[in-house]
């Protein structure tokens, strides 16, 4: 018996993710979708990976796929019962610590938001899903969202939970296209719509003057990509602004955004709204996924896509080194990643104005950016303007605006061989530094570091002072 009673608090134990745990986080998986009704070898892929935290993002089972079932408490019980029972999911669910929240298909009912009946009775059935304790404020309050503090000072990873369905105003949609198969959702500019709710929102604001390295910000459905016609945070737009204001208004630091909910994986990057890159990245779902090939669908600021085939996301921080560096992947069933990018803590950092600033000491002219401005601008074509501390590169020139290329807050104009024709042909250290350049074209990251290649040798001069 006392072995009985050890066992059943050792899974209590690990599938409970404890608020302020002292436990420094260097895996975390992720990832939604998963259909309890069909096979899901991806949780073993998961277990293999030996995360220290998986956070679901919602759709957690499916209570409404059966269109000749009514949706009630029982039945979103009985479905929680049968995730319960895969044998992949009861593995991890007993040596992984789990935290989540919920999409419209474990909410209840389709896209469903504010508007839906049993959203309390549904409330409770997700939380004893995750074990949460009959005396925690999420089960007194309205709606599931929560947040938790992993680590000690300096290593810090905090997870916002939030809940995007049980405040959300209801959605408006276009008819239904015979073509497309879609009745595509329309933008809500009603100035009272909401996502999160009044409360939700103060609560949120709390959350993001906490100090934390890293914050991981879950949300059922995507922030970043607006192209697409389903659910997303575009739908309200002022409630899309009013996030990227907080996040402003805040100074929230290390903010990476994960979201579910699309049947695929994507990482889509917002370079414009706050004081550094804002990175979502989409996993969805454990077995959701397309099982054909299909083409991307249309997300003007996608980094990377995986828009068939099962995925998890998963998350590595090295923490060593004074700027330590987050690596974020997609990974598919086999545990292969299939896109992915790294960042240092030290980009994850603004102004909290959500606009570039140029340098103090020196004055740009207008459309001119300062290479820490410029910086932000990955994919973007711009001018940028400084002073060279050094120049590198055997064939292409490297022209550096540190001594130390391998600063971390290095920039660098990059003239190709190719480039260095006319004026530049004869170009070297000499030539550059202690000299003022300007040069337009696109910003790229060569390992994480920011560059500007010279696609023209006009695009480069060297400005008089």
């Amino acid at each position: 018996m006392r072995r009985l009673l050890l066992a059943l608090a050792l899974v209590v134990l690990a599938t409970t993710a404890r608020a302020d745990d002292p436990k420094v986080l260097t895996k975390i998986a992720f990832g939604s979708c998963a259909d309890q009704d069909k096979p899901l070898p991806i949780f073993d892929t998961i277990a293999a990976a030996k995360p220290d935290l998986l956070i679901l993002l919602g759709d957690n089972m499916y209570a409404d796929l059966d269109r000749k079932l009514k949706v009630t408490p029982d039945v979103i019980r009985d479905k929680y019962k049968l995730m319960e029972k895969v044998p992949g999911f009861a593995k991890l669910k007993a040596t992984c610590p789990m935290v989540g929240t919920w999409d419209d298909h474990d909410y209840g009912k389709n896209d469903a938001g504010v508007e839906w009946e049993h959203k309390d009775e549904a409330q409770q059935a997700l939380l004893d899903f995750f074990g949460v304790a009959k005396d925690d404020p999420r089960r007194t309050r309205k709606g599931v969202y929560h947040a938790e503090i992993y680590g000690p000072p300096g290593k810090r990873v905090q997870v916002i939970l939030l809940d995007t369905r049980y405040f959300r105003s209801p959605i408006k949609k276009a008819p239904f296209d015979p073509k497309t198969r879609i009745a595509a959702c329309l933008p809500n500019t009603d100035p009272d719509a909401t996502f999160l709710g009044a409360e939700q929102w103060k609560w949120l604001e709390e959350q993001l003057k906490k100090p934390a390295e890293v914050r991981l910000l879950a949300s059922s459905i995507q922030l970043v990509s607006d192209d697409h016609p389903f659910e997303k945070w575009a739908n309200i737009p002022k409630e899309r602004e009013k996030l990227h204001a907080l996040l402003n208004s805040t100074k929230a630091t290390g903010v990476i955004v994960l979201s579910g909910d699309r049947h695929l994986a994507e990482i889509s990057l917002d370079t414009k709204s706050i004081g550094y890159p804002l990175y979502d990245v989409t996993s969805s779902g454990f077995n959701q996924g397309s099982k054909n090939w299909r083409a991307p669908e249309a997300n003007s600021k996608r980094l990377a896509a995986m828009p068939f085939g099962d995925n998890f996301g998963f998350i590595t921080i090295d923490w060593s080194g004074d700027d330590p560096r987050v690596a974020v992947q997609i990974r598919d069933e086999d545990g292969d990643a299939t896109g992915g990018f790294k960042v240092r803590l030290s980009t994850l950092k603004g102004t909290g104005t959500g606009a570039a600033t140029p340098v103090a000491e020196e004055k740009l002219p207008d459309g001119v950016l300062s290479p820490a401005a410029a910086a932000k601008k990955v994919g973007e074509k711009v001018t940028v303007q400084y002073t060279v501390a050094s120049v590198g590169g055997k064939a292409n020139l490297y022209l550096n605006t540190n001594k130390d290329f391998r600063a971390k807050d290095n920039f660098a104009v990059v003239l190709p061989t190719k480039v260095q024709t006319g004026k530049w042909e004869k170009a070297g250290a000499d030539t550059f530094v202690g000299k003022t350049v300007r040069a337009t074209g696109t910003i790229k990251l060569n390992k994480e570091s920011p560059q500007l290649e010279v696609a023209d040798p006009a695009d480069l001069e060297i400005v008089e002072k």
